[in-house]
Formats: structure tokens, sequence, C-alpha cells
């Protein structure tokens, strides 16, 4: 599922913020993933929900 221009900004933001809120739709196993990688460090959760969010096909 390809995300339109104006999303993929919005979910880019999100995952500067507070990236398990970027990802939420993507599954609770990958948004408790990042959650926890939030824990251990913002920067290793955001890289994470980055990847996430601009690889969705």
């Amino acid at each position: 599922m390809s995300l339109s221009i104006e999303n993929t900004v919005v979910r880019v933001i999100l995952c500067i913020i507070f990236p398990p809120l970027a990802v939420i739709d993507k599954g609770c196993g990958i948004m408790l993933l990042v959650f926890l990688l939030c824990f251990l460090g913002w920067l290793p959760a955001t890289i994470v929900a980055l990847y996430l969010t601009l690889n969705d096909k």
C-alpha cells in the first residue's frame, strides 16, 4: 500500500517526534519493538520507524 506525499510527510514528522505513533498501523509487534527501542534511545527507534515508513509496500 503506497502512501500519499502528504501522509508520508506527516509520518516522517511523527517518526521524529514519537516513533511508536508513526508505526501504529503496522501491527502490534512492530509497534512494541519501536516502543522498546525508545527506551534504549530515541535514535534507534527513529531509524527503525523511518525505515518502516519509507519502505512501505
